[in-house]
């Protein structure tokens, strides 16, 4: 079967966001007005084989903890559902 896993991996809220900051404070010089707070982190979407739901569940978890996320510094959630 054929899956899409949606993640999202975002620096933990310990950790000070220099782009978030950066974005957070230069949104009034293009006239956005009321943000107080910008946190920046990555959207991967990742198409899978697999045999079922959580196999694939699996699969995303290994690939987040092994490779997309440093855990140190950052966390990550995701779904996964068919591709129809």
């Amino acid at each position: 079967m054929k899956f899409v896993a949606e993640i999202d991996i975002m620096p933990h809220k310990e950790l000070l966001d220099p782009q978030g900051k950066t974005v957070a404070k230069n949104m009034n010089h293009v006239h956005i007005e009321g943000v107080e707070d910008v946190r920046i982190g990555k959207h991967i979407t990742m198409t899978l084989h697999a045999d079922s739901e959580e196999i694939a569940h699996e699969i995303v978890e290994t690939a987040c903890k092994k490779l997309l996320a440093n855990l140190i510094m950052e966390n990550y959630t995701f779904n996964v559902k068919p591709l129809e």
